[in-house]
């Protein structure tokens, strides 16, 4: 409840000290009235008897910019027209827009590239007279203090390439290692004298466990651990007969295996060598290991089986305990990518917030691959620029608050 009340005062303050954070309909201006819409939709520019309608269009092609003309309220032939638009974004960069007559509008040479958010210049000539407008045509941005920056928590860093780790997460059991479990035999026939452990004590290799009185000889003679280890199973008993089978069983439990379960759509990507991080069902303890082997057959119920040894020198793998593994199935050099608690979801596309000094703004993204915590970009953002990855939430909230939107 706190942390909710927290976040609440928190975007309170913001809206109390937003700068700029204005709607983008393409109809933003300088002296914030309110602008006029064209028979298109667009914004309507008035110069005396001369207007243009500047849209965005963007049904079924890529954002293009549309410019229609008007003399005392009447279409103009776009021919007639000579127009430039120069668009200005929040990192300084501009585009440049030439246009050609189509149809009954003018049409950009440019793609209008996400997001829609600028200063926009407009020059037009049109039977010898020139025309100027400038205004401001913003979406998903906003300028909060310094002050307002720390108390909310925003923390940022610089976008760049990164490593990519790509898991498949797999679930499997703990086990005995095969080569780490002993069956204690006793060499010659006879009765059993003593046994100096039970079941659960910890043993050395050569200590003694079992005295025998050879049936033939009458004489004594010892049984002796052949390993360090552990007595997880006791079958003899003072006066058994040693030729019953195994008097003893011992297991090393310093190093254990983890026994994989895998499905056809598994196999395909699993190779002997993956790394594989280990975690109790309770994510209290991992493990670090590598698939050291991979089954040939399927199980009844087309299941394989993989397998991967870890340490165990505190004994918390305890044989039969089931647990979760992620195997690392590629590492993904990716040009550029981004933490992925820092995406919001904004106009329905993943976006993160670039900073520039006091003021924030959104950057739409075309995402590629992700693993645990980071996500490749495959276009939408520079390298180098500097993103929200903490608390991006509260500037999305504030942006979606201030009425900052993009208006089709």
């Amino acid at each position: 409840m706190k942390l909710i009340t927290l976040c609440f005062s928190l975007l309170a303050l913001m809206s109390s000290v937003v700068l700029a954070a204005t709607e983008h309909d393409h109809n933003e201006q300088h002296d914030h009235e309110e602008p006029i819409e064209g028979p298109h939709g667009g914004r309507l520019l008035e110069n005396d008897d001369f207007a243009l309608e500047i849209t965005i269009y963007e049904q079924g092609v890529p954002p293009e910019m549309r410019v229609y003309a008007y003399q005392q309220g009447k279409p103009v032939d776009p021919g007639q027209i000579n127009l430039t638009v120069t668009l200005t974004r929040l990192d300084d960069e501009q585009n440049l827009i030439d246009f050609i007559a189509e149809a009954d509008y003018l049409l950009g040479d440019t793609v209008i590239e996400e997001p829609h958010s600028f200063e926009v210049v407009v020059e037009a000539e049109y039977q010898g007279n020139s025309h100027h407008w400038h205004f401001d045509s913003f979406e998903g941005r906003s300028t909060i203090t310094d002050r307002m920056i720390t108390l909310s928590g925003i923390e940022t860093e610089l976008a760049g390439p990164h490593t990519l780790s790509i898991t498949n997460a797999l679930y499997g059991v703990v086990s005995v290692a095969e080569d780490r479990q002993y069956r204690v035999h006793a060499p010659y026939p006879g009765i059993i004298e003593s046994v100096l452990v039970n079941t659960g004590d910890k043993v050395k290799k050569d200590q003694v466990l079992v005295t025998v009185r050879n049936q033939t000889t009458l004489q004594s003679y010892s049984i002796r651990s052949p390993a360090n280890g552990e007595i997880t199973e006791r079958m003899a008993n003072v006066g058994d007969h040693s030729d019953m089978g195994s008097l003893l069983e011992i297991s090393d439990l310093s190093r254990v295996w983890i026994e994989l379960s895998m499905f056809p759509a598994d196999i395909e990507q699993l190779r002997v060598g993956m790394p594989v991080v280990v975690k109790d069902l309770h994510q209290h303890e991992s493990a670090e290991g590598k698939i050291s082997y991979i089954s040939p057959k399927m199980t009844g119920g087309h299941i394989a089986r993989a397998r991967v040894e870890i340490t165990n020198a505190e004994g918390h793998w305890r044989p039969g305990m089931h647990i979760n593994a992620e195997v690392t199935v590629e590492q993904y050099p990716a040009e550029l990518a981004v933490k992925r608690n820092a995406i919001q979801l904004y106009r329905d596309m993943p976006v993160v917030f670039v900073r520039y000094g006091n003021t924030f703004e959104v950057r739409m993204l075309q995402l590629g691959k992700p693993d645990k915590d980071y996500i490749e970009v495959l276009s939408g953002l520079k390298p180098g620029s500097e993103y929200v990855t903490t608390n991006s939430f509260l500037l999305k909230a504030e942006v979606l608050k201030s009425g900052a939107t993009h208006d089709h």
